[in-house]
């Protein structure tokens, strides 16, 4: 009879482990395959109600700007670039609308920004105006409502700085992008958005020690910030913030052990 120690039991052994290693990686994928599901769901019942609500009204501000919210966070969840296109549009029609009428409101040149982008991820042509449109809106937001969305248009020019390619190419800048994730970080501290964004771009940065740092920060802010965002709404929300914090830790953790001198065996 083999017993582990043979070389047939050490092969028998690994084969168990990885069949149970590959099964609870399966199980993880679908859950995560259910949970993104369950989120899509909810997306798509709120923009069916926000249409509804709007084309009911459209001459009504909070409907106008609520739409177009629904808008933006359904088309995170389209299939293709046609279908985040025209849900895109639907949610950026009504905030012209809305600012035409001379409603100088920063929720709706905020979530104009935000659908833009939505657009211009569907976009390889012509992407650049439509970026520099969304520059141009959050600046706007910025002037009018600093704390919208905590922080939300500070938050928002510092990722669009931080991801655009650098001139000429496009307005991408690391200096503009740190001057504005920090100031949202400053604005909307309880936020934890905003320190993933700093932990995440000072490791893009190869800042590991500004890194570990909005990381330590963020690890306090969480009991608290799990109290104060609560409910349905917030689920995709906290679902992607765990999501990345594990993931920023990771790789910070994996910078630091290869940045260790390697011990004298000597």
């Amino acid at each position: 009879m083999a017993t582990f120690n043979s070389e047939h039991g050490r092969t028998a052994k690994w084969k168990f482990a990885a069949a149970i290693f590959l099964f609870a990686a399966t199980v993880a994928v679908l859950a995560n395959d259910v949970q993104n599901k369950i989120f899509a769901g909810r997306a798509e019942v709120e923009f069916h109600r926000a249409q509804r609500q709007f084309q009911s009204n459209t001459n009504n501000p909070e409907t106008a700007w609520q739409f177009a919210r629904a808008c933006f966070d359904f088309a995170d969840f389209a299939t293709n670039k046609t279908e985040r296109a025209a849900i895109a549009n639907q949610g950026i029609a009504a905030c012209r609308q809305l600012i035409a009428r001379g409603t100088n409101a920063a929720a709706a040149h905020y979530y104009l920004g935000m659908d833009l982008g939505q657009l211009a991820r569907t976009k390889s042509l012509g992407a650049l105006k439509i970026i520099r449109e969304m520059e141009g809106e959050f600046k706007t937001v910025a002037e009018l409502d600093k704390q919208f969305d905590y922080a939300g248009a500070e938050r928002n020019l510092g990722l669009l700085y931080r991801d655009a390619p650098g001139w000429p190419t496009s307005l991408g800048s690391r200096r503009k992008a740190r001057d504005f994730l920090e100031r949202a970080a400053a604005l909307a501290p309880d936020y934890p958005e905003n320190l993933l964004n700093l932990a995440e771009s000072y490791l893009k940065w190869n800042e590991r020690e500004d890194s570990k740092q909005e990381l330590n920060a963020l690890d306090a802010l969480w009991p608290t910030a799990q109290k104060k965002f609560i409910g349905e709404k917030w689920g995709q929300s906290w679902d992607d913030w765990s999501t990345r914090r594990d993931a920023a830790r990771k790789r910070l953790d994996e910078i630091s052990a290869s940045a260790k001198p390697s011990k004298n065996l000597h």
